[in-house]
């Protein structure tokens, strides 16, 4: 498509001109351009404003953070810094350069991969204890251990203390963490360390922020002061997940162009109102991508709310046709009502066109039953005739109605510990053997060999039920039911695949 001009759009553009304060009484704004010498103003007179003004990326006050080499990413002009550097750099050489990557976020892993493919070895420093905040634990791991198998170095739980110049090289920086380990000399050190809204000018002018700094605007985007509106990654909005008017900030580009054509036709007196923003995000890095939509556990637990959760893992399509993927996937939702809190999922395909469907069911108020009956597409190349949303609605339908109790991985090794607990691990004797044993004193009985060997499981017990991946458990948690000689029978839920990744974090 042809691009669209400004004189067709009959609107004027001031690039390189930056706005350093805001008169609400007079409705006027002044602004530089920063092309010029001189710090000569111009006074730019409105009859309604908006407000687009976006975050900033975070640089906290660390010794050395402004040393050269050290660079943010908010542009294309930081782009083309970080390009420019890059350029004076031995890359061909018999030795790899060392780059720094400070944050674990969406911005900080794919500045990862693209280094990586740049010829640099990769460290990344995260002061949470997973990459990827968005994500919970088990499912971050499944990102963190392929990175791991890229060669990528990866800190978390530590913080940088201050970057130091390197010896002998003033170009390049010697990272100290704050558990005093020194990182090796890096030639380039990426700032991903998250965002903050940039409003000061804002604030200066008398609009009405939070205590983080978001403009605080009504349903149709209007701010406290009249004629003034805002959108986009500086603003507090509504979040229809929690509901109770909670208000959340969520710096993504959909919301964003949303907002703003929402505000375009306010001002043309539409009344539009923004129903809030459900979150749904994705991230490529290197072959897996991650999504996610809603709350993750994390928020539901600081929240209070009461929930559960099913991990499954499904193929991206029908197992029988080649090339199908593991979609792993996280469903949240009440225990009782079946609402959707949120969703997680991370693969090499098909993972977010299954959160696109999950972030229009909670649109739609569905529930986890709903989602058990969804009509979507299916080829064998594409999709199965269950598809992975289906399974987890069906997976989440089976605990609300009760034909399946679940430990999650987080209580395993506490519940295996008990006394009366026997933990039965259902997959074949070739697998245990290749990918090991799922816990000290487990019992390991393949499911089709179940029911002939039933009473090699003590009598009276609470069993916990494990396979590679959870469907195999679950045809054996409801074999075991049907028996009387078991005090109970629950499912771990993700099984071994999930619970492989994070056994050492509980």
């Amino acid at each position: 498509m042809a691009s669209i001009s400004r004189s067709f759009l009959d609107c004027i553009v001031r690039v390189n001109t930056r706005v350093v304060s805001i008169n609400t009484e007079a409705k006027t704004v002044t602004a530089i351009n920063e092309t010029q010498s001189t710090t000569e103003k111009e006074d730019f007179t409105y009859d309604q404003l908006i407000l687009a003004v976006g975050s900033e990326p975070l640089k906290p006050p660390i010794p050395g953070i402004n040393r050269p080499g050290l660079f943010v990413l908010r542009n294309l002009q930081d782009m083309d810094s970080i390009v420019a550097w890059l350029q004076t750099l031995p890359l061909d050489g018999e030795e790899k350069p060392h780059a720094v990557v400070a944050g674990a976020g969406f911005v900080g892993l794919e500045m990862v991969e693209q280094l990586m493919r740049r010829g640099l070895d990769v460290t990344v420093v995260e002061m949470l204890p997973q990459v990827l905040g968005p994500l919970d634990v088990e499912m971050a791991a499944i990102v963190e251990e392929d990175m791991k198998k890229r060669g990528v170095n990866l800190v978390t739980g530590d913080a940088i203390q201050e970057f130091l110049p390197a010896e002998g090289d003033e170009r390049s920086t010697v990272v100290r963490l704050k558990s005093g380990k020194l990182l090796p000399s890096a030639a380039l050190t990426i700032l991903g360390m998250g965002v903050r809204p940039d409003t000061k000018i804002i604030r200066e002018a008398g609009i009405e922020c939070g205590p983080r700094g978001h403009i605080i605007v009504d349903d149709y985007m209007r701010t406290n002061v009249p004629d003034v509106w805002a959108a986009g990654d500086a603003i507090e909005v509504r979040n229809p997940v929690a509901g109770n008017d909670e208000k959340w900030a969520v710096p993504l580009a959909g919301p964003a162009n949303r907002q703003g054509r929402m505000i375009a036709d306010n001002i043309y007196g539409m009344n539009r109102k923004f129903k809030g923003t459900y979150a749904a995000s994705v991230v490529r890095v290197f072959d897996l991508v991650a999504a996610c939509v809603g709350m993750n556990e994390k928020m539901l637990v600081q929240k209070n709310l009461p929930f559960a959760c099913v991990h499954v893992h499904p193929g991206s399509h029908a197992g029988y046709f080649p090339g199908a993927k593991s979609v792993n996937f996280k469903l949240m939702f009440h225990p009782t009502t079946g609402k959707v809190w949120g969703a997680q999922a991370v693969g090499e395909d098909g993972v977010e066109k299954r959160i696109d469907v999950v972030s229009t069911a909670m649109q739609g108020q569905l529930t986890v039953a709903d989602l058990a009956e969804l009509e979507l597409c299916y080829a064998p190349p594409v999709g199965s005739a269950k598809d992975p949303v289906n399974i987890a609605g069906m997976a989440a339908q089976n605990v609300i109605d009760g034909f399946v109790e679940q430990v999650d991985w987080k209580e395993l090794k506490a519940v295996s510990s008990l006394p009366d607990v026997v933990v039965l691990d259902v997959r074949n004797i070739s697998e245990v053997e290749k990918d090991g044993k799922l816990i000290e004193g487990a019992i390991n009985i393949p499911l089709n060999d179940l029911r002939s060997r039933m009473n090699e499981i003590p009598d009276g017990k609470r069993v916990v039920v494990s396979c590679a991946s959870g469907q195999r458990a679950y045809y054996a948690t409801r074999i075991l039911k049907q028996s009387a000689r078991f005090s109970k029978v629950e499912n771990l839920s993700g099984a071994w695949k999930t619970y492989s990744l994070v056994q050492n974090r509980v």
